[in-house]
């Protein structure tokens, strides 16, 4: 066919501008909007230009349907079967042969085909489709490309293709190649909005949008939701309610070729069609008969968290570039109606585009294939946007720890080994390590089943999964395992003839997410310390051990989706390597004292624990001093005595400042191997400190030479003119004498320390220890207030004496002197 003969859509008017690009360079870029025609007609185009002589057109489509939709489109013009002139290759499903000239690839067969003979024979051109949904496997296949015309092969053409693109931006990455654009073909569509109320389901907005979109407006109907599961609950919400003439078709990743191929498949004459999709129908396939879409607005991505090593599925509101391709959708064939499940002013509010995957991506595979490419360093490709730094970590962590890559960051034997099976890393290393035992093809088959999701029904068990799968007779389930046979032959695994546990493979995949029982029924807590939560009801709530493969939702309330029994037995032979065995010195804060236990831990998870005879010497002293750091100074055996010290060294820190000690909280616990530490007798008990030894521990902290003026300066006791010691307070501003006033008749001087420099503040007691008045004078006190004090004492107590003159007086402790 030639160029000529190919239909007139809008791409056409640009494909003679696109050809003369291709032949003066090595590099185009094609901005086109939906219904352009660019995915069908820019390949077919190429087939007649010179500088393709006998190469293949490589077309990157980013989902399987597009890929097949395409491949069969372009078929059909030339008037041919798939396979012959256009074909397509994509995971369990190859459908080209000698002949085929244009070959439509998609889930990483590029950058397979690009890693496997870097020079690509036969191949003159490579295409990316759909570049604005910005894959990973799109960003790293271009890498690649570019890495691969710059070094090799600078004939190899490279063109990007697009809807909603930054083409500058892409220009300049293929070393400013020019940017074609195109005028799309597209019918006019009416928005309107029909906001879901608060806490309604999406499923019933939905479905209530759906009956009256019905009801108001002709033609088929396509609405998209987050993922299967609303999905599936919209479609029982339709169920019975849409009319005898209403088709109710699904569409999503998971769906089997057949069941795509039925959803996008024109409904029969005078019947109409409702279409339940995903993301999934947003670009690259026209819907024949769709004139009316309805948006939820929401989009199901995948969110990978460097720090846990988890990828979770969250539901996020759609970009404005994606509501616009939904809307779309609506006029690809004639005027239609899109229908947003949102106020119109939050619109504006959305994302301009949905970030690239390469930001929210597991890279481990990335940097595994780099590293088979030689790149140690996947930066150094030209990304469009780098890999971020955090996830490239955890990738080489993970690899390292796999065994799949050395400290260079070279491809390691093994490394290779699980490259060879094009599995995600953490798969790929399990079949490995379970062809090492003759489990090879037990591995593959649940290696494959994890990775084609819908195989083998939706349980949360992966054993009840994968004895479904075995027994199911779908082309899709065959197709799969071929391919879990082909991985095995690969490895030269001989059958071992037993049956393997399903969780005992899983634990070689996954040792951070074995999952022990805690507390109620279908709550775990993880080896990586996360917890996780299973429906009480599922038959698995009730297991001790788990192996988590998927999880969705937060941290805190992540819901385990897919998961296996495991052994304790099975855990310890798999993983002996990983459980650490140590012994943890504690202390028991209610009997004051350090405890010794053996634990055996797998991360976060503890398997064993035996109390092990107390400590004693160093470990015991350490366990004390960590226990008073963590709980407090409160912790010791304070006695009298030590207190007053520490209360009369505050006093002069405070009022002298340096080098008396600053013996405050904080201070003394960051001090203790300064004044406590040496003080310790290695007794693994408190009660065993003795009792001076607080005392000696702080007064260690008093320069020598001012420890023999403590007593002077700062005096335990004043002795009174009764006879008595009356302790003194230093625990305020100034230091508190609290005496009976009956103590002090006859003294004429107010009581002082330090040499008489500093006055005691007096609590004047009565006979009842009773506060009667403070003061700081108190021959001012005789002169003054006595009089009125000595009214009210001689009511209140009148067995003692009051003199009218107390400085003639004698002093007491009793209620009258003696002899009186």
């Amino acid at each position: 066919m030639r160029t000529k003969d190919l239909p007139e859509l809008p791409v056409t008017t640009i494909l003679p501008a696109l050809g003369e690009a291709l032949a003066a360079g090595n590099g185009a870029v094609l901005v086109a909007p939906p219904g352009a025609g660019k995915t069908t007609l820019v390949p077919l185009a190429l087939l007649d230009a010179p500088w393709r002589g006998e190469g293949r057109v490589v077309l990157l489509e980013p989902r399987r349907l597009a890929a097949r939709a395409a491949a069969r489109r372009m078929a059909a013009l030339l008037g041919e079967e798939v396979g012959d002139t256009v074909g397509y290759a994509m995971r369990m499903d190859n459908r080209t042969s000698a002949r085929t000239k244009i070959v439509v690839v998609t889930e990483g067969v590029l950058s397979r085909m690009i890693l496997d003979n870097p020079e690509l024979p036969g191949i003159s051109a490579v295409l990316f489709d759909e570049f604005h949904e910005r894959s990973l496997d799109g960003d790293f296949g271009l890498a690649l490309a570019l890495d691969v015309q710059g070094a090799l092969r600078p004939d190899l053409r490279v063109l990007v293709m697009s809807a909603t693109l930054d083409g500058a931006r892409v220009a300049h990455l293929l070393s400013g190649a020019p940017v074609i654009e195109s005028e799309g073909r597209a019918f006019p569509v009416n928005i309107h909005y029909r906001e879901r109320p608060a806490g309604e389901p999406i499923e019933d907005a939905m479905a209530n949008a759906i009956r009256a979109a019905l009801a108001d407006e002709t033609g088929s109907v396509l609405a998209f939701l987050p993922g299967q599961r609303e999905i599936e609950r919209t479609a029982e919400r339709l169920q019975g309610r849409v009319g005898e003439t209403v088709d109710i078709t699904s569409l999503y990743g998971q769906l089997d070729a057949r069941a795509q191929d039925a959803a996008i498949r024109p409904s029969p004459p005078r019947r109409r069609k409702v279409v339940l999709a995903t993301a999934i129908a947003e670009t690259s396939i026209t819907i024949d008969g769709v004139r009316v879409v309805i948006d939820s607005g929401l989009a199901r991505l995948p969110h990978y968290e460097p720090a846990s090593g988890l990828t979770r599925l969250e539901t996020v509101r759609v970009s404005k570039a994606s509501a616009e391709q939904r809307a779309g959708r609506a006029g690809r064939t004639q005027p239609g109606v899109a229908i947003r499940l949102w106020r119109a002013e939050q619109t504006a509010a959305l994302p301009a585009f949905t970030p690239p995957e390469i930001f929210a991506a597991d890279l481990s595979g990335l940097v595994l294939d780099c590293a088979a490419f030689g790149v140690a360093d996947p930066t150094s490709l030209a990304f469009l946007d780098p890999p971020p730094a955090p996830a490239l970590t955890e990738a080489n962590a993970l690899l390292r720890a796999l065994d799949a890559i050395d400290d260079a960051g070279r491809l390691t034997e093994a490394g290779a080994a699980m490259r060879g099976l094009a599995l995600p890393v953490r798969l790929a290393h399990m079949v490995a390590e379970a062809a090492k035992t003759g489990q090879a093809r037990e591995a593959a088959e649940l290696a494959v089943l994890l990775t084609e999701r819908g195989l083998g029904g939706d349980s949360a068990d992966l054993e009840r999964r994968l004895m479904r799968f075995r027994s199911e007779k779908t082309p899709r389930a065959n197709a799969a395992r071929q391919l879990a046979s082909r991985l095995a032959r690969s490895l030269a695994s001989p059958h071992k003839g037993e049956a393997a546990d399903t969780g005992a493979l899983l634990l070689h995949a996954w040792p951070d997410r074995v999952a022990r029982a805690r507390g109620e029924r279908g709550r775990f807590v993880l080896a990586n310390g996360s917890g996780a939560a299973l429906e009480v009801a599922d038959p698995l709530a009730g297991e001790r051990w788990l192996v988590v493969a998927d999880l969705q939702g937060k941290a805190r309330h992540a819901r385990i989706t897919t998961a296996a029994t495991v052994s304790e037995d099975d855990i310890r032979t798999v993983l002996g390597n990983n459980i650490v065995t140590s012994r943890e010195v504690a202390f028991d804060v209610e009997k004051r004292a350090v405890r010794l236990r053996e634990t055996q831990r797998l991360g976060a998870l503890l398997l064993t624990e035996r109390m092990l005879p107390a400590p004693a010497g160093g470990e015991a002293d350490a366990a004390i001093l960590e226990a008073v750091r963590t709980h407090g100074l409160s912790l010791l055996p304070w006695n009298k005595e030590a207190e007053s010290l520490r209360s009369r060294l505050g006093w002069l820190h405070r009022g002298l400042g340096a080098p008396w000690p600053d013996v405050s909280d904080a201070v003394l616990l960051e001090r203790l191997d300064d004044w406590l530490a040496p003080f310790l007798s290695g007794d693994p008990s408190l009660a065993a400190l003795a009792s001076s030894a607080l005392a000696a521990g702080l007064m260690a902290l008093v320069p020598y030479d001012l420890q023999r003026r403590i007593d002077a300066l700062a005096p335990t006791h004043f002795d009174a003119p009764s006879g008595s010691r009356v302790p003194i307070r230093y625990d305020s501003e100034a230091p508190v004498l609290a005496v009976r006033v009956q103590e002090l008749f006859g003294l004429d001087r107010h009581p002082s320390i330090a040499g008489g420099m500093v006055p005691l503040m007096l609590e004047l007691l009565s006979p009842a220890h009773r506060l009667i008045q403070t003061t700081r004078d108190l021959p001012g006190f005789w002169r003054g207030s006595w009089a009125d004090v000595r009214a009210d004492m001689r009511g209140r107590y009148p067995r003692h004496v009051w003199p009218e003159n107390p400085l003639l007086a004698t002093a007491t402790s009793r209620a009258k002197p003696r002899g009186v």
